[in-house]
């Protein structure tokens, strides 16, 4: 009998895995009923350094419709900005763009 581990090997799908790999990230924040408009916007400059106008803009993206895109990039980055996001009480996703 051999004891030996046995190695499975996942097969490999061409193009799906790639593209999925290639896409960058989304950083999503969601409305929410509890934080001020004016608030969402200055988080909004505090942690990305947008102007007042593009601030504005995204907070009325997720006031009125919902949610917003408020930045992108690799997985590390877009969980960096999620976390900081749930740090100022802001309700905020990720998830691969496309």
């Amino acid at each position: 009998m051999n004891s030996s581990p046995l190695e499975i090997k996942e097969p490999e799908i061409k193009g799906v895995n790639e593209t999925k790999q290639n896409q960058p990230w989304i950083v999503i924040v969601w409305n929410d009923p509890i934080n001020l408009m004016s608030y969402v916007s200055f988080v909004f400059q505090k942690l990305f350094g947008y102007s007042k106008e593009k601030a504005d803009k995204l907070m009325l993206e997720v006031h009125q419709q919902g949610r917003a895109v408020v930045s992108s990039g690799n997985r590390e980055r877009a969980e960096f900005d999620v976390f900081r996001l749930h740090s100022h009480g802001l309700w905020a996703t990720m998830e691969h763009e496309g």
